[in-house]
């Protein structure tokens, strides 16, 4: 595979560096087949560093270590977009059925929880299929209890069935807090059958008091259904985490500037912070990996001659706080630049499996066509679907900018996602580096395609359309 990318890399090295911005791309992406910093990256920044809680002493050292590795890839203007946010850590974590054969369940507190008493508490436990249930349940008839949802959550290659189910985390504790509960669980967003719960955070409107709020790993929800099946349950519940004073998260940022067009930005990267459980390899050490060894493929090209700089400026970040409280990262990238600048805008956040599709908002089907012939080597096809952007870049796309989506296979994303095993062994370098080379790929094309790539008022044209 090396020694055939290093062929197709000698034979289009001289178009590549002349005006064919497809050819140009082509090179890229076989160049990076062959070597790129993007394993090493991830590598370094969950060893050194390790997992990466917003507003964390942890976040801070990881903004200064990808500062520094921007600078030494190649990449200029780098530098510290810093902003509040919330602060909240998790504390002790405890549930353990009472009766005559009391058994540990093994749970979570989800982001922004609510705490019990030091003490614990013991409550009975009353069990909805579906969130609908819950909403369903009369007011007050909860009170004093637990709240438990069960749900049927599968692994799928485009990840669907979590958009589907992430309500029952991100609504569901304040539903039950509203009716009474005294507590709230749910069984994790997981597909995998391992006996870690999976973290994320929870949503609390103006005027409803947080409530303990936590998942179980799945084998540990499979269990309750069963108990609660053969007659009433009693837990006695200990979760205490804190919150605290709002602290410091912020956006790193470098780029390559734009020769011709330099206003003009393709905006890219992944989320810095990431949740404690694990090391926060996948979720999103690897984004910011993939687009930073992107944007490095192109800075040795330029440096080599092989390549002249790009016409548009390549800005790439390492965005702030995702994870707890949203996407107050993209949110504040924008509050330092204009969003009218953005040309095209992507985000790598789902993992760092293998890139299978190929999905744009653009009004421009015939660059995105041609971008999609330069993709198809690598096995990533075109689809008909509109892209929808990453969280961090949203307000980019809501504000005109054209939304690359280069799709990973999800399908055992939500084995790992916010759990005990988001670490570094569950990356596969050879899926991770074709990834690169799709986005080395697609950077150029950003950077140098002529004419309009933001999409026509009044609607966009989806990648593969006519």
């Amino acid at each position: 595979m090396r020694a055939l990318a290093a062929a197709l890399v000698a034979m289009t090295a001289v178009p590549a560096a002349a005006a064919d911005p497809m050819a140009a791309a082509a090179m890229l992406r076989d160049r990076a087949l062959i070597a790129n910093p993007a394993y090493s990256i991830v590598a370094g920044l969950t060893t050194e560093i390790g997992p990466r809680l917003a507003a964390t002493p942890p976040e801070a050292r990881a903004r200064d270590w990808v500062a520094a590795r921007m600078t030494a890839l190649g990449l200029t203007n780098v530098h510290i977009q810093t902003y509040a946010v919330p602060h909240w850590e998790r504390g002790i974590e405890t549930a353990t059925t009472i009766g005559t054969n009391p058994q540990r369940l093994v749970l979570t507190a989800l982001g922004a929880s609510g705490a019990t008493p030091v003490a614990g508490i013991d409550a009975d436990v009353v069990r909805f299929a579906d969130l609908d249930a819950l909403r369903a349940a009369p007011a007050g008839s909860l009170t004093g209890k637990i709240v438990y949802i069960d749900h049927a959550m599968k692994a799928a290659q485009d990840g669907s069935s979590y958009g589907a189910f992430n309500a029952i985390r991100t609504a569901g504790p304040a539903i039950a807090a509203s009716k009474g509960a005294a507590a709230y669980l749910h069984r994790s967003l997981a597909t995998g059958p391992a006996r870690l719960p999976h973290t994320g955070v929870t949503r609390w409107p103006d005027g409803v008091t947080p409530i303990a709020a936590a998942a179980l790993s799945v084998p540990d929800a499979m269990q309750l259904t069963r108990m609660i099946a053969s007659g009433p349950v009693r837990l006695h519940l200990v979760l205490t985490p804190k919150r605290f004073a709002p602290g410091v998260s912020g956006n790193v940022i470098g780029e390559i500037t734009g020769t011709e067009l330099p206003h003009e930005v393709v905006l890219v990267g992944g989320h810095l912070d990431s949740w404690d459980l694990g090391t926060g390899a996948i979720d999103d050490a690897a984004g910011v990996a993939i687009t930073l060894a992107a944007a490095n493929t192109i800075v040795a090209a330029i440096k080599d001659g092989t390549l002249p700089p790009p016409r548009r400026t390549i800005r790439v970040v390492a965005f702030g706080d995702e994870e707890s409280a949203g996407p107050l990262g993209g949110a504040t990238y924008l509050t330092g630049y204009p969003a009218d600048t953005v040309v095209v805008t992507a985000e790598s956040d789902f993992g760092a499996d293998r890139v299978w599709s190929l999905r744009a908002k653009t009004g421009n089907p015939t660059a995105v066509a041609a971008l999609a012939r330069v993709l198809a080597p690598l096995g990533i096809a075109a689809s008909p679907l509109p892209a929808q952007g990453g969280t961090d870049v949203e307000a980019a796309g809501e504000a005109g900018a054209a939304v690359v989506d280069l799709a990973q296979d999800g399908t055992r994303y939500f084995d790992l996602h916010h759990s005990a095993d988001d670490t570094l062994d569950k990356i596969d370098p050879a899926q991770m580096t074709q990834n690169v080379a799709a986005w080395s790929a697609m950077l150029w094309w950003a950077a140098n395609t002529s004419g309009e790539l933001r999409p026509k008022p009044g609607g966009a044209a989806p990648a593969g359309a006519p």
